[in-house]
């Protein structure tokens, strides 16, 4: 069996600038915890001024 974590990135919109670094050290952070990434995407979602693109990873773990 799996558990699976949802991870975003929301775009300069929302939160001011998009930061790569940010994004890695949250990802190795949950390695750490025996996390793996299995896919990335983009999802656009519906805003007041517009849709707006968020980045989206999705994380996996083994459950024993």
């Amino acid at each position: 069996m799996y558990q699976y974590k949802v991870l975003t990135q929301k775009d300069k919109l929302f939160t001011g600038k998009f930061d790569p670094m940010v994004l890695e050290a949250a990802l190795n952070s949950y390695a750490e915890q025996g996390w793996r990434l299995v896919t990335t995407a983009t999802a656009d979602i519906p805003s007041l001024g517009g849709p707006r693109q968020e980045f989206i990873a999705v994380l996996e773990r083994k459950v024993e």
